[in-house]
């Protein structure tokens, strides 16, 4: 397997780019070694720069729930470019894409579209302080919410591969009215609660954590979560932009059985281009501008491409539940044996091989993970074609597009690729 191109690539960006990418992640820091350029994608696999072929499991990082260039998606985007790439003004397809938002997720009477999961989340976050008129909100280690000030703290993802409790430049005032608690742990968000008793805004939450690798909830976790904040008349926000359309079709809540107050989702709702959006109770979101007094806006939000993209998404996985089935299949092969040493964790389509020996339920025992392990299993994986993420800490992405014959592969390449 040659990476020249790569090299020279990475080289170049290095020069022009920060850490010669976008987002970090996509540097390798974490596993050492040059990143492959992609050059295209067909299906569930992926070609460099040099012209090595991949099973590809980042999937962007989750949107590509169909694969790489499905043609029902590409046709969609076509028809969109006749018509033009951006207005800045309302569209009819706009509107089609909030309906099927509203029909898909339990808990949405209302959406808007924004341009990112972190946009979702930020605007989701400020909506619910205006709504409540309270200023806290509780989060969770190891559940990232994209890079908004206050919440960038420990915060998963990206943080924990590089090591950082937090980030330079987020100054401590916009993270003193964040309380960051253990997940899965429901005795200190009782306590907290009793402490702070009226002042907590919202709970915000990855009912699936992804960004400190695949964690799901404890039997109950969620439930909980419901019941306190109902309780306390605190808003419960689930971050469902990994998880929407991924787990099921109608979310980690639908999967669960549970109904936040808000929702931010992303990548699967824009087809794998930018997109996110944030909704909720119609009494909440009704608080909005220009019905109500929180501000949000946006120059690209609900632009003509993602719209279609996403649209045309959405209706080819509601035309097709049986997706979810072969999802489901074929993720629980791949995840149905591991080595001593190594623990899977698994939510429909979003699976984790960690190296550790004990269960993985939080950021901590998360962090007992043998990296360096890991790295070696990462590099051994990619010389055999498989492209995992490169982290620890990511979750992976199995797509409809991967065949019976790519996860065998995959599970071969494993079984080599342990000892490495």
């Amino acid at each position: 397997m040659t990476n020249f191109r790569s090299e020279e690539l990475f080289r170049r960006a290095q020069e022009l780019i920060p850490g010669g990418v976008n987002s970090p992640v996509r540097a390798f820091r974490s596993v050492g070694g040059t990143p492959p350029f992609i050059a295209r994608g067909e299906g569930s696999h992926i070609f460099d720069a040099d012209g090595n072929e991949y099973i590809d499991y980042v999937g962007s990082w989750g949107p590509l729930l169909l694969g790489h260039r499905h043609p029902e998606i590409l046709s969609a985007l076509e028809k969109a470019l006749e018509i033009g790439t951006s207005f800045g003004a309302p569209t009819e397809q706009e509107v089609e894409l909030a309906a099927a938002i509203c029909e898909a997720v339990p808990s949405i009477e209302m959406v808007r579209l924004v341009n990112s999961g972190t946009e979702a989340t930020m605007s989701a976050v400020r909506l619910a302080r205006g709504f409540t008129g309270r200023e806290r909100i509780v989060k969770f280690e190891g559940c990232y919410h994209g890079h908004v000030d206050s919440l960038l703290v420990k915060a998963g993802s990206g943080l924990a591969t590089l090591g950082l409790a937090g980030s330079q430049g987020v100054p401590q005032a916009f993270c003193d009215t964040t309380m960051v608690l253990p997940f899965n742990d429901v005795d200190v968000l009782e306590g907290v609660f009793r402490t702070y008793t009226d002042r907590i805004a919202a709970v915000i939450v990855e009912p699936v954590v992804g960004n400190m690798g695949c964690v799901p909830p404890l039997p109950g976790y969620l439930e909980a979560l419901r019941a306190i904040t109902a309780r306390y008349g605190t808003l419960l926000i689930f971050d469902e932009v990994m998880t929407g359309f991924r787990v099921a079709f109608g979310g980690a809540q639908e999967l669960f059985g549970i109904h936040p107050d808000l929702t931010t989702l992303g990548k699967v709702i824009g087809g794998g281009l930018p997109v996110g959006a944030f909704g909720g109770r119609k009494d909440i979101m009704s608080k909005l501008a220009p019905a109500g007094p929180v501000y949000q806006a946006g120059t690209l939000s609900g632009n003509p491409l993602a719209v279609a993209a996403g649209l045309a998404m959405l209706r080819h996985l509601k035309a097709h539940p049986e997706i979810y089935r072969r999802l489901e299949a074929h993720t629980a092969a791949l995840c149905a044996s591991v080595p001593p040493g190594v623990t899977v964790n698994r939510a429909g389509s979003m699976f984790t091989w960690f190296f550790t020996e004990g269960p993985v339920y939080d950021y901590e025992s998360a962090q007992r993970s043998d990296t360096a392990r890991f790295a070696r299993f990462f590099h051994a994986m990619l010389e055999r074609g498989i492209y995992l993420p490169p982290s620890q800490f990511e979750a992976a992405f199995v797509s409809a597009a991967h065949s019976d014959e790519d996860i065998r592969r995959t599970v071969a390449a494993a079984c080599e690729a342990w000892q490495a």
